[in-house]
């Protein structure tokens, strides 16, 4: 079925960024700024340019699309070369501390060679999103509010025109999908914890797009059904095609005994008849559970490039 909400294109503008980024304080605002217009946008808009499609077929990559990648990549070989110390607690290993303090310094360097020269003064404003996407280094935790940095990051390059309306799959497939391959192995080798988590009533204790993007990948699937997902050779025969059940994959990898115990929601939710009931259900839970619980937002930046002032449109 066509889903209810469609997505505005994504806009292509040229701003110049200031300096100031602010933090919300009041929901409402939120709710009715420009920022929260466009990063919904944003994410609808990516929901519809993946719906019915594998990771592994076919599609353009970009010269951005790569060099995003090769930032990426930058900061999988960082945690290679900063192991876990040996300290007493479990988790939150504060090598974390040393791998993330090396992103703060590299930042503006890192966006600086994925955008052209002639828009290097929206570096600074973009690499702020960047830097919050990968945890925080006091509390050595990771949640929602900071993957929403990372979609925050790639809409701002959507914004200044660095990535196009035809990068949409390559957006999610290659640059999402490694941004993810990253953060698995950050909260794997640094034991981080789950920010602002809702424990077993939580969908994910790290993720919720990859969800909302792989759900609309599996619509209209010939077979597969939002029941199949809950069956382990199912996962392992497909989810290298679909980034739901890659989540699926990873959390029963983290997590042991029964799965309707561990991930009570997503259990749920194997129980709905068609995945583009599914993709819709998560769309509005996104915005209830994450995008306006306070918790989650409240270290959300607003600059130039996502404003809080009101929609004009």
């Amino acid at each position: 079925g066509a889903s209810e909400e469609v997505a505005p294109p994504v806009q292509q503008c040229f701003m110049v960024p200031k300096k100031e980024i602010n933090v919300v304080s009041d929901m409402a605002k939120w709710k009715r700024s420009q920022a929260y217009a466009d990063y919904m946008g944003f994410i609808l808009t990516l929901n519809e340019g993946v719906r019915g499609k594998k990771l592994t077929c076919e599609y353009k990559v970009s010269e951005p699309i790569e060099k995003l990648v090769t930032l990426l990549n930058t900061l999988d070989r960082w945690i290679d070369e900063t192991p876990p110390v040996d300290q007493p607690s479990r988790f939150g290993n504060k090598a974390f501390r040393t791998w993330y303090a090396k992103l703060d310094q590299e930042a503006e360097k890192l966006v600086s060679a994925v955008i052209p020269k002639h828009l290097a003064d929206a570096a600074p404003e973009v690499a702020v999103y960047l830097k919050e996407s990968v945890g925080n280094s006091t509390r050595i935790d990771y949640g929602t509010g900071h993957e929403a940095a990372f979609a925050a990051f790639l809409c701002c390059l959507c914004k200044i025109g660095v990535l196009r309306v035809d990068d949409q799959m390559a957006i999610v497939f290659k640059v999402f999908n490694r941004y993810l391959e990253v953060m698995r192995k950050l909260q794997k080798t640094y034991r981080m914890e789950p920010a602002g988590s809702q424990g077993v009533w939580g969908l994910d204790d790290f993720q919720f797009l990859p969800f909302i993007w792989g759900s609309s990948q599996l619509i209209d699937h010939p077979s597969l059904e939002p029941r199949h997902f809950v069956d382990e050779k199912v996962v392992n025969e497909n989810h290298k095609d679909f980034m739901f059940l890659e989540c699926i994959l990873f959390i029963t990898e983290m997590k042991t005994g029964p799965f309707a115990e561990h991930s009570n929601q997503l259990w749920n939710i194997s129980a709905v008849p068609s995945w583009s009931k599914v993709n819709q259900g998560l769309i509005r839970m996104y915005k209830a559970e994450c995008l306006e619980k306070f918790p989650v937002i409240q270290h959300f930046k607003f600059g130039s490039l996502l404003p809080i002032q009101p929609v004009t449109s």
